[in-house]
């Protein structure tokens, strides 16, 4: 995903089964919190382009 400007750790997969709610729950914060640290994505930000 890097060479389509996505930083490792921006997407991750995890398998969860319907019955473990807390295994979801669980997984859902910590790979939000991995992406909060990350802070914003820069790479897809645009630039106003300069009038001439």
């Amino acid at each position: 995903m890097e060479h389509m400007g996505i930083e490792p750790g921006r997407i991750q997969f995890s398998w969860v089964s319907s019955a473990e709610s807390t295994k979801f729950v669980q997984v859902v914060k910590e790979v939000t919190e991995a992406v909060k640290a990350l802070g914003p994505n820069n790479n897809f930000i645009t630039k106003e382009a300069k009038a001439a």
